[in-house]
């Protein structure tokens, strides 16, 4: 996947103190995603960016848009990637 595609796929972290838990309970992270994007595309978008294996991917539909939860592969943490982003 082209870095150009993925950038289309994947808005922006979503950061909340809930989210903030995610990352050092369950190695999760949660990204706006848009709304046409599959569980698959999801994935190889934050493989082609961030360069990490994704274990699961679970969406959701809110008020703010299409949420995904990336859980991230064991030997990959999701603490490290957050801090890369600024996040924590």
């Amino acid at each position: 996947m082209k870095v150009e595609d993925a950038l289309k796929i994947i808005k922006r972290p979503y950061v909340t103190e809930k989210t903030l838990a995610l990352v050092e309970k369950e190695n999760k992270l949660v990204f706006l995603v848009n709304e046409e994007a599959s569980k698959k595309e999801i994935k190889r978008a934050i493989k082609t960016l961030y360069g990490v294996e994704v274990s699961t991917v679970n969406t959701a539909r809110t008020l703010y848009g299409k949420k995904a939860y990336v859980r991230l592969s064991p030997k990959y943490s999701a603490n490290d990637l957050a801090s890369k982003l600024g996040l924590a």
